[in-house]
């Protein structure tokens, strides 16, 4: 019985649980509470909880924008969304997001179901709804904030939690909103509820100067290729003969044909290809024992920056993580719906695996920042999802890739990119820091008070009441 764990349950204490819980890993993964401090169930905490809206989505920007599960990193919503709903007014007024509402992803992998973040509106205040695999907490500010809601889920004491809750399935793991209200929260001072939204608003602060950074880059970039002002056809119609079509291109699918992709072409007027200025790696990769970290389509941020990954053993990640990446290079998504996911490898990410769904590219004559640029701008997103194919899985092959039209950027306008992009970078990397700060700071109050905690925020006067 070594290395073996018992909880003995009576059975009328199963049936007060939401779910009638009776799996043993719901009762023997509990962690233990700081009994000093005050707890109260997250739903007597919250003014509002809610389900998103299930409804088809679009990429051509009609209607609204709208969240999905993979849109938030870092305990907070991501600033721009890939898709957007055509909804009534009506609804929107139901579904539209808040400043400081919370969203939780009840439906994803095992790893990153239960992610949670905060919404604030980006600098244009665009106006965002949330789709059913997130539900929506309003927290009660009389008693805890929506940042203080968020790190406490997010850190290991509120992940423990959700995932004992978790229901797993041979392709996703969903929790029940319901139990996740269910779950015991400390009601902390409120000098260190202050202390932590101040961190999250000064890490959001940070997150825009980075996005502004990072867009001088791209509106750069299409000045380079003289395409700020550019507006493609949206003719639904072309005409080509047998010859000139499936004879070239062996394409009979007519969304292949639409001349909005070869008004980009002729835009770009670019006679190199992908495979003429890049090195596309595709090789599998074996590794040996030891831990590995690994990235994939949920680790990339809006912004070209990996979020995080998954650490552990080679023989506990899916068959899919087989790609060895290198700092420097830039990871591009191969999957339509996804192709946006672009990355660049900064050195903590140095000899991680990514998914074989990326392709891992660089180049010798044009500069890895330029690159990601390259990769997320309008014009090449558009010409890879020309480009995709498929029936159950839609992707752009490597040869498809490697044949599409790519331009070769002017060096000094290369190094202008590049400086914008790593200044970008740093901004989020400092982003970042204070919302691990924030994080860490609530599992110190739980392990070890509340005054460690404070301090760790930079709290030098404390009033505990």
């Amino acid at each position: 019985m070594s290395g073996l764990e018992i909880s003995e349950i009576l059975l009328n204490e199963t049936t007060l649980n939401k779910d009638f819980r009776i799996d043993s890993a719901f009762y023997t993964t509990q962690l233990k509470r700081n009994h000093s401090l005050k707890y109260a169930i997250i739903g007597d905490c919250l003014i509002n909880s809610q389900y998103g809206i299930s409804i088809s989505m679009n990429e051509e920007k009609i209607g609204y924008p709208i969240y999905r599960m993979n849109e938030i990193h870092n305990m907070l919503c991501d600033l721009t969304v890939d898709k957007y709903a055509d909804i009534h007014p009506f609804d929107f007024e139901v579904f539209k997001l808040n400043s400081g509402d919370v969203l939780f992803n009840r439906t994803n992998s095992y790893e990153w179901v239960g992610r949670t973040g905060v919404y604030y509106p980006n600098n244009e205040a665009t106006p965002m709804i949330f789709a059913s695999y997130l539900v929506r907490f309003v927290p009660n500010h009389s008693m805890i904030n929506s940042e203080y809601l968020s790190a406490f889920l997010s850190c290991k004491y509120g992940i423990s939690e959700i995932r004992r809750r978790a229901r797993q399935s041979i392709n996703q793991t969903n929790v029940n909103p319901e139990e996740v209200k269910e779950i015991k929260i400390p009601l902390l001072n409120s000098d260190l509820h202050k202390a932590i939204k101040r961190n999250f608003i000064e890490a959001h602060e940070l997150r825009l100067e980075s996005e502004e950074q990072y867009s001088s880059a791209e509106s750069i970039l299409l000045s380079a290729l003289n395409m700020n002002n550019f507006t493609p056809s949206n003719e639904p119609v072309a005409v080509k003969s047998l010859s000139e079509g499936f004879g070239v291109s062996g394409r009979l699918d007519a969304e292949y044909y639409q001349a909005k992709y070869e008004d980009y072409e002729n835009a770009l007027k670019t006679s190199h290809s992908v495979i003429g200025l890049c090195t596309i790696h595709e090789g599998v990769f074996l590794p040996k024992k030891g831990d590995y970290k690994y990235i994939e389509l949920a680790d990339i941020g809006s912004s070209g920056n990996i979020t995080g990954c998954t650490i552990a053993p080679f023989d506990e990640l899916p068959s899919r993580a087989r790609r060895l990446v290198r700092s420097g290079q830039v990871i591009v998504s191969s999957i339509e719906g996804s192709l946006s996911s672009c990355a660049l490898v900064t050195d903590d990410y140095d000899g991680a695996i990514c998914s074989t769904g990326f392709y891992v590219v660089d180049s010798t004559v044009i500069n890895s920042e330029t690159l990601l640029i390259l990769f997320k701008s309008e014009p090449i997103q558009a010409l890879m999802k020309k480009r995709c194919s498929g029936t159950i899985l839609t992707a752009i092959s490597k040869h498809a890739l490697e044949t599409m039209p790519f331009p070769l950027i002017d060096r000094s306008i290369q190094q202008q990119i590049s400086d914008l992009v790593q200044h970008s970078f740093d901004l989020r990397r400092q982003s970042e820091q204070l919302l691990e700060t924030a994080k860490r700071a609530v599992e110190f109050a739980i392990e070890d008070g509340e005054d460690k905690s404070l301090k760790l925020l930079g709290v030098k006067e404390v009033c505990f009441t």
